[in-house]
């Protein structure tokens, strides 16, 4: 009987238009999509393994977020890691991000989340806004791993994945080892 798989559900946010359903679609069918409509939100899986150990990862693409969206409760729920994307040519979509990390603090309840900051189109260098040095910044601030890419290249993509997996079972097996200190009297 093979090895079973873990399941594993990450959630791929941003803001519009910064290429998470690329990024998603490059890294689940190995092409680039040029043209796409903007997501309402889609899920994907895809087999994946990492240092031996056999995944089925389910990917979910969400619609574009923006400062005032609402955040689904749904992207809080069963996830365990996030993909929290930026273009690298709009400062908007990468000041987002600290308010998407917020609401995911606020609604998981959770100080360090398994977590990857990605700074997309690195192909579009010569429309490059924000720096790699802030990019690095931001992710050191929240322990987070960074990486920046290129979804239309194919430049680092598995990378964001592979690490991701690792941080989660990092928490997984940090969470198992925790001594409760709840105490019934």
């Amino acid at each position: 009987m093979p090895p079973q798989r873990k399941q594993r559900k990450i959630a791929i946010m941003g803001y519009r238009s910064v290429g998470k359903s690329s990024l998603t679609i490059q890294f689940v069918e190995n092409q680039f999509v040029d043209s796409y409509d903007p997501t309402i939100e889609n899920t994907f899986t895809k087999p994946w393994k990492v240092r031996g150990q056999d995944f089925e990862l389910k990917l979910v693409d969400t619609a574009g977020q923006d400062e005032y969206a609402i955040f689904p409760a749904q992207h809080s729920m069963d996830m365990h890691g996030y993909v929290l994307v930026y273009s690298i040519t709009s400062v908007q979509s990468f000041e987002l991000l600290q308010v998407l990390l917020e609401k995911i603090m606020d609604m998981t309840g959770k100080i360090t989340i398994p977590l990857v900051i990605v700074g997309n189109k690195t192909d579009l260098h010569r429309e490059r806004v924000v720096s790699t040095e802030e990019g690095k910044r931001l992710a050191d601030t929240w322990k987070a791993s960074f990486y920046e890419v290129s979804a239309r290249s194919h430049e680092s993509v598995c990378e964001i994945f592979n690490r991701l997996i690792t941080e989660m079972e990092k928490a997984d097996s940090s969470n198992g080892n925790e001594k409760s200190s709840c105490v019934i009297s």
